[in-house]
């Protein structure tokens, strides 16, 4: 029992010495004899802590865990598990270095650990994915009586702590809200082998977990519930997920416009538009529970969760984090259909477009290849998007551009656009409903910049950029050009109205409500007797004057232009063109065109758009 009693030793020397870490425990482990303790392990690659399946796992090999494979991970510098709060610090080892004799490491393990010991030893099987079935060392590190003191200290931790208990990814977690009418995946990470079950609503689903402790069940499609049901899930120890609803699911997703959280709205100035109301005590008001929110946490998403804490009813702290325009879009679906909505916000300031696509997606798509992609592509796809992939929603908001509209893009991010939606909708196996935002109006003129040189019509070609997307199945996008009071702002206010216009695209267009969801968009032009004769889409009355129009004839230069509605078209003239060639609308950074349909604003477009024929949807 001596070896026993420096093992307890060990522990209460270490204890005190333990960081709190919900998901990792981790150390720095000292070099071979004659180096020193900064230089890695990686020096001595034949150290062998375990074998899985059959195969030898040494402490330089990588097997990090994900949300499809938890377990242990193993670097140079540090190693991961799901043992809650636990961080062994590399003085708590050198001090407990003292503790063991020097002989302790040319002993074999069975007569080092007790009896108790090694009883807790055999249930190493059973930990996560890996199967403790032999431990080896070379030579030099045997006659090191700390290694053997450490992996003593190691397994004794495990074996007591770390019995593979249920686990659940982020995304799943009390107070969510379940895609109504859709077969739902519950899953997550045990014992290979291990029967789980899973109940809900009066259903009940087993399964037993694969070799590597994945399991996964699928509930038959679920009816709309406002009233909150528990979710059973079983199997070595059993979790309760409380409060949820079963509504209607979306992701919002983008840069810094669309992650603006509800928070700042109480500090900006009031907004020159009072017709657009100006909600800035909305976070103080809330409390409708049939709204829940999931703001995703880049570092967290793809680690097993052991809280369940993740979803929120949307009011009080958790709210102030969250996206408004996520939060406003919510809140008008759910005042509509009178049914729980759910929003996952997964938003990075400042990121590109490219780093939501995967380089796999990029290298599919005939326009890309053959050419580099810059921008870091594929950067938060598999940490912030794929994660949520397996869980069902019902469509996806994005807004993003303004990063990639400062590089002067046009074409290419339309085609970057289009590889996004088609990625997405593949990773979700659906053809989700994607509408996204017009990026609002900003002074790129007269910003510097090193890389390209940003004019007027920066902007309204980005504009165009976007729109060619339309041509998409199942999209929509919202025009945001009377959005921002300053030219200066590249964060402009009236979040909660693009919020409202994305959910009008939503009602109508994915809920079949007969409303008004969207200004004129325009489809042809017809020149005849000196005037421009325009068709539009979504064109009801507008105002009797309308300003905003240019004309141009065969010497392409643009000038003012009168417009006029007549029987259910817009007629375009100047005096001075005899023989137009072109109309455009709102092209300009500072766009102050009246032209509206439906109490909403036409998009900026131009007759002699030239992605209409470069842009291919196939």
């Amino acid at each position: 029992m001596k070896n026993k009693s420096s093992i307890i030793a060990l522990i209460r020397i270490v204890i005190p010495n333990l960081i709190g870490n919900r998901n990792a425990i981790g150390f720095k482990i000292p070099a071979c004899a004659g180096m020193t303790t900064t230089e890695t392990i990686t020096a001595c690659p034949k150290l062998v802590i375990a074998r899985r399946n059959d195969e030898a796992i040494p402490f330089k090999k990588s097997d990090c865990f994900s949300s499809h494979k938890p377990g242990f991970a193993f670097d140079s510098y540090r190693m991961t598990t799901t043992l809650p709060d636990l961080h062994l610090t590399l003085s708590a080892l050198r001090r407990g270095k003292t503790i063991f004799p020097e002989t302790l490491g040319k002993q074999s393990l069975s007569t080092v650990i007790s009896s108790e010991a090694e009883k807790s030893l055999n249930l190493l099987e059973k930990i996560s994915r890996l199967r403790f079935t032999s431990l080896e060392m070379t030579d030099e590190f045997k006659s090191k009586g700390w290694i053997s003191g450490f992996l003593l200290l190691l397994l004794f931790f495990f074996s007591s702590s770390a019995n593979a208990k249920i686990l659940l990814p982020q995304i799943l977690s009390s107070n969510m809200v379940l895609q109504r009418e859709k077969p739902i995946n519950i899953w997550g990470f045990a014992s290979p082998s291990e029967k789980i079950e899973v109940t809900f609503a009066g259903q009940s689903k087993t399964t037993i977990t694969d070799k590597t402790g994945n399991w996964s069940v699928i509930l038959s499609p679920l009816k709309t519930s406002s009233k909150p049901q528990t979710m059973t899930i079983s199997g070595s120890n059993k979790i309760e997920l409380t409060n949820i609803l079963v509504g209607e699911v979306w992701v919002c997703s983008g840069q810094s416009n669309m992650e603006y959280a509800m928070r700042k709205l109480a500090k900006i100035p009031k907004p020159k538009n009072e017709k657009l109301g100006f909600p800035s005590d909305e976070v103080a008001k809330a409390k409708n529970n049939q709204i829940r929110i999931f703001l995703v946490n880049r570092k967290q998403l793809n680690k097993p969760d052991s809280i369940h804490k993740s979803w929120a009813v949307a009011q009080d702290s958790a709210l102030r984090s969250f996206s408004a325009v996520g939060y406003f879009f919510a809140k008008e679906v759910q005042e509509k259909l009178g049914i729980p909505v759910g929003m996952i916000s997964s938003a990075i300031p400042g990121s590109a477009i490219e780093p939501w696509i995967s380089e796999d997606a990029f290298a599919q798509e005939d326009y890309f290849k053959n050419q580099k992609v810059s921008n870091d592509p594929g950067k938060f796809y598999p940490t912030m998007i794929e994660p949520l992939t397996k869980f069902k929603i019902k469509g996806i908001l994005w807004y993003q551009g303004e990063t990639n509209c400062f590089l002067n893009e046009t074409i290419s991010y339309s085609y970057k656009l289009k590889t996004l939606v088609n990625l997405w909708r593949k990773a979700w196996g659906e053809q989700l409903p994607f509408y996204y935002v017009q990026i609002a109006p900003f002074d790129y003129s007269k910003q510097k910049s090193d890389k390209v040189v940003l004019t007027p019509d920066t902007e309204p070609n980005f504009w165009e950029a976007q729109q060619q997307v339309l041509r998409l199945h199942n999209t929509g996008i919202i025009s945001t050009s009377d959005l921002n009071d300053n030219g200066g702002d590249l964060h402009p206010t009236y979040k909660w109205e693009v919020g409202r216009r994305l959910a009008l695209l939503a009602l109508a267009k994915t809920y079949n409500q007969q409303i008004s969801f969207s200004g004129p968009i325009y489809k042809t032009v017809n020149f005849k007797d000196g005037k421009a004769v325009l068709d539009f889409d979504y064109l009801k009355t507008p105002n009797s004057s309308l300003t905003g129009f240019t004309i141009a004839g065969s010497d392409g230069k643009f000038v003012n232009a009168d417009a006029i509605f007549k029987d259910g078209k817009v007629i375009v003239s100047a005096k001075d063109v005899k023989e137009p060639k072109a109309i455009r609308y709102n092209w300009t950074e500072n766009p102050s065109g009246n032209f509206y349909s439906n109490g909403l604003p036409a998009l900026p477009f131009r007759t002699d758009n030239p992605l209409i024929n470069q842009f291919k949807t196939n």
